[in-house]
């Protein structure tokens, strides 16, 4: 890998953190930095956590939103000791290094500058990593030369990851700077489970199979939730429902992928809040033919004019629960069709697993939802699943069984941390990095 640059380049006064204290000056004299700062870049916006992995604690987050646009926002939220008032500012921001300049100057801002040296790393969320990565990795030209090669698979989302990536490399230079992968934890699936029955040398050449995404999300909750077993990872197969404006299944195996909904692209699988899902390969020929649209027409349409936004003209499960309630029958076509396309998922990843611990709900619907999480569990009782529902019916932000002791199988509620995850693997991955070269 290519070495960082040292010494370390100075910073701009706007990037610097307050004077030390006396713990960020023992960690300057030799005890480990545990500080991580968790990037996630899109095309027009950048999220970010700063967390210290002593505790798992989060130090900060925030948002910049409308990147390039004159009504450019930024939203701060610092969170150490006890946490503060929610800081927005609104206004122009050029581009995704003037975004990271200005995140920079709010952490600066809270005794969290960007030159502190308890940040042991920033990890980045990167949404493609083929077969090359499945792990995390610091990152260096070659790693960002591969992360472009994949562009082609990944067109909405790994440009927008490069370009945090080389902001934050050209503000720390010195800093390892670590891709986490949405797609490294499907990496483990096996053969029968990520090729397309397609022309084999057609499918090779243009790196044709399935990848499966929201990796860190899959990884996370299939973990938590055999804790919440009282299991190791190893002990337990999980049905993950990762159910968000994106949603994807996965089932994983003794802590393994081996199948997961979401393929070459995150077009493949569930019904979704704008993505249409599983459809007929030969849709797109037919619409092409017969409606005359061209290649890109399609790809707007399945990826942005589809699912429950084309059902029913509403991607808000909220939305479409109280219009199902005032009588609307296209938002509960819209709410069947979602329902099906998820319990024929469960059945199927029921029979990929043969043995099931569990079966968890995580990200914004899957958590808060609980008419669909009522809705895809029932006439699921001779496969050992079921819900109470008054358990179901309880909001919470913990992690929780929502089943009745009867029942065979778990069915639980996890919520999610991409952001934890990324830090954990970013820190773990240099704290060994660090003792491989002592």
């Amino acid at each position: 890998m290519t070495a960082h640059p040292s010494p370390t380049p100075a910073l701009p006064d706007e990037l610097r953190s307050t004077p030390r204290t006396s713990e960020t000056s023992a960690a300057g004299a030799g005890t480990a930095p545990t500080r991580v700062l968790v990037l996630n870049s899109g095309s027009s916006s950048l999220k970010y956590q700063l967390l210290d992995m002593r505790d798992d604690s989060r130090l900060a987050q925030g948002i910049v939103e409308r990147i390039g646009e004159e009504t450019s926002r930024l939203v701060h939220t610092p969170l150490q000791g006890g946490g503060g008032a929610k800081r927005e500012t609104t206004g122009p921001i050029a581009d995704h290094a003037a975004a990271l300049k200005a995140v920079a100057g709010e952490l600066t801002a809270d005794g969290l500058g960007l030159d502190s040296p308890e940040l042991a790393a920033i990890g980045h969320r990167v949404v493609h990593g083929g077969l090359r990565f499945t792990q995390p990795t610091v990152i260096d030209d070659e790693v960002l030369a591969e992360i472009e090669r994949l562009v082609p698979v990944a067109p909405l989302h790994n440009p927008a990851n490069l370009i945090g990536i080389r902001t934050a490399m050209a503000l720390r230079p010195d800093l390892p700077q670590v891709a986490v992968f949405d797609t490294a934890f499907h990496t483990t699936m096996p053969e029968a489970a990520a090729r397309y029955a397609i022309d084999v040398e057609t499918a090779d050449a243009h790196r044709i199979r399935r990848y499966g995404f929201h990796g860190t999300s899959h990884a996370y909750v299939s973990r938590e939730t055999a804790k919440l077993l009282g299991k190791t990872p190893e002990e337990v197969n999980v049905i993950v429902l990762h159910l968000g404006n994106g949603a994807s299944a996965s089932a994983v195996a003794g802590g393994r992928c081996v199948d997961t909904s979401m393929g070459l692209t995150p077009l493949e699988g569930l019904v979704m809040g704008t993505r249409s899902g599983d459809v007929d390969p030969a849709v797109t020929f037919h619409l092409k033919r017969v409606a005359g649209m061209s290649t890109d027409e399609i790809d707007v349409l399945l990826n942005k004019k589809s699912g429950l936004v084309g059902l029913c003209g509403d991607n808000d499960m909220r939305e479409i629960r109280r219009r199902i309630d005032e009588g609307d029958e296209r938002a509960a076509l819209a709410f069947d069709v979602y329902i099906h396309r998820l319990k024929k998922y469960i059945g199927a990843y029921y029979a990929v697993l043969g043995r099931v611990d569990a079966v968890v709900f995580t990200a914004g619907v899957g958590e808060n939802a609980a008419p669909v999480r009522e809705a895809a569990i029932a006439g699921l009782e001779e496969l050992g699943l079921a819900v109470d529902a008054d358990l179901n019916s309880v909001r919470s932000d913990e992690a929780r069984i929502i089943s009745p002791n009867y029942a065979r199988v778990a069915v639980a509620v996890v919520p999610t941390d991409e952001e934890l995850e990324i830090a954990r693997q970013s820190h773990a991955l240099v704290l060994a990095l660090g003792s491989s070269n002592e």
